[in-house]
């Protein structure tokens, strides 16, 4: 019942900047947490940055001072501002969801991620 979108990749020289967005649309529901997580070809998915739904962010070391989280509540939207981009930053984009489905018996907590979206940063 819950869709995840997120747009916003692309292929950028180094020092530039993209935004990436992400939206959560459906019905009973609520947002615990949003993120944003990279996986680059041949490594681990790693945490980018993430905002709890009292504000409380979260970024990885590699993205700090350079990306920038924010939210829009009553949109249910994340976003995610880069700004000088390294080629290191190369990977598959994915956002994440954490939600309450508020269920008539009993709201239950549930994961979401967007399809993903490429970065491409060129030296």
């Amino acid at each position: 019942q819950v869709q995840v979108v997120e747009d916003g990749g692309g292929l950028v020289q180094a020092g530039g900047s993209l935004r990436l967005s992400c939206a959560a649309s459906g019905s009973s529901f609520s947002i615990d947490n949003m993120g944003w997580y990279r996986q680059a070809q041949g490594k681990q998915r790693e945490l980018v940055a993430s905002v709890s739904s009292g504000g409380s962010i979260n970024y990885g070391d590699s993205v700090k001072g350079r990306f920038t989280i924010s939210r829009d509540n009553a949109k249910n939207t994340v976003f995610l501002q880069m700004n000088a981009l390294r080629p290191e930053d190369t990977a598959v984009y994915y956002c994440r969801f954490v939600v309450v489905l508020l269920t008539p018996i009993l709201p239950r907590s549930s994961e979401y991620w967007g399809q993903g979206t490429q970065v491409t940063v060129s030296s």
